[in-house]
């Protein structure tokens, strides 16, 4: 089936677009958070280390992970 549309419609498809793109343009994602790229550098550099301390502490013996595994590496790879 094809559609044909008159100068009408596409006015109106194309205000509907321009209207979508503007909706879209308006989402997109910005620093608002005022701050420098140094304070931000910083930021995020602690977020890093406090998240690499926290998988080192779930990884490490003991730690909150322990007990956790049902299959050992020797039980996946098998006796060779």
């Amino acid at each position: 089936m094809l559609v044909t549309l008159d100068s009408g419609g596409r006015r109106r498809l194309r205000e509907k677009d321009r209207e979508r793109a503007a909706a879209r343009a308006g989402k997109s994602k910005k620093n608002d958070d005022a701050l420098t790229p140094e304070q931000r550098r910083e930021r995020d550099g602690k977020a890093l280390q406090e998240k690499a301390a926290k998988k080192a502490a779930k990884e490490a013996p003991g730690g909150s992970n322990a007990g956790n595994n049902l299959h050992s590496e020797e039980d996946i790879i098998g006796d060779t």
